[in-house]
């Protein structure tokens, strides 16, 4: 564990360190929101957030105005770690499962030392970990430990049960962190449904080998999930191919969604490092939420 945290760590201050350099004068919190506490209005802009817009105020016919907020002091993070079956897939000690409790890991450290309270919901295709938010070092090894020491109860997946369950649990204004491959259907609606209650970042794990399907004939292939083998043909009618293009169309699909809802949105690969992608998506978050 030991070595755990100081890897971790490491990666934090990298973090920290790359974004404050980039972002001077602007730079207020890794995790810089849209705001927690309402504070005032004032006239709309062109690039402002439009689930901020005062609509009865508005409709007043005075023009469009806007709520601003300020920061609260007790902000809360939590993070939606996907733990299902399907994660269980790339080189061992870079599977996507390992990438998402190492993101998780580092956004946990960097929370924490910013003094925001964190939590964690793990889910499979039912709760299997809960941690309600806290603050300080001893909810950070609580959280660590949470992260990477558990066992799981099941390896299905049920996307929208766990987006109600956040939902139906966290009820203050949040920044949510889901992390996951996003295999599933029907998850839509809950999903929405998040991005309009809370500050929402979605963060796609993926593996090449997913898409990249080589043409080897009759080969089995083991469902993690269901607990079976099932033998196919890869060299029949284009299934490779035809496994690849479902794959882009599925991320297209969840891209288009996020920025429909303006959830931020972020892909990681299993062949990448962590740190150059997670700068830059806070980079963004921190320009785009000036404005408001």
């Amino acid at each position: 564990m030991n070595q755990l945290l100081k890897k971790l760590r490491k990666y934090e201050i990298m973090i920290r360190k790359v974004a404050n350099n980039h972002l001077q004068g602007d730079y207020q919190s890794i995790f810089k929101g849209a705001g927690l506490e309402f504070d005032d209005l004032r006239p709309y802009q062109y690039g402002d957030d439009v689930r901020t817009i005062e609509w009865k105020v508005s409709a007043k016919g005075h023009g469009t105005f806007v709520k601003t907020f300020k920061e609260d002091k007790d902000q809360s993070v939590y993070f939606l770690l996907d733990i299902s079956g399907s994660q269980n897939i790339g080189e061992d000690g870079r599977k996507k499962i390992d990438l998402g409790k190492e993101i998780a890991g580092v956004l946990t450290l960097a929370a924490i030392f910013e003094g925001s309270q964190v939590g964690l919901i793990s889910y499979s295709d039912q709760k299997e970990n809960i941690l309600l938010p806290g603050k300080g070092p001893k909810q950070g090894v609580k959280m660590i430990q949470g992260i990477f020491n558990h066992q799981n109860k099941s390896l299905k997946t049920n996307l929208k049960e766990m987006f109600t369950f956040g939902l139906n649990l966290i009820k203050k204004r949040s920044i949510i962190i889901v992390i996951s491959d996003f295999i599933d259907e029907g998850y839509e609606r809950p999903f929405k449904a998040l991005a309009e209650k809370h500050d929402l970042v979605a963060i796609q794990l993926t593996d090449p080998r997913e898409s990249l399907l080589p043409s080897l004939g009759i080969i089995p292939v083991y469902d993690k999930e269901e607990g079976r083998t099932t033998w196919v043909n890869t060299a029949f009618g284009g299934f490779s191919k035809k496994i690849s293009q479902t794959f882009t169309t599925e991320r297209e699909h969840l891209k288009e969604l996020c920025k429909k809802n303006q959830i931020n949105y972020l892909a990681i690969d299993t062949q990448q490092d962590i740190v150059g992608p997670l700068i830059e998506m806070f980079k963004y978050r921190n320009k785009s939420m000036k404005r408001g």
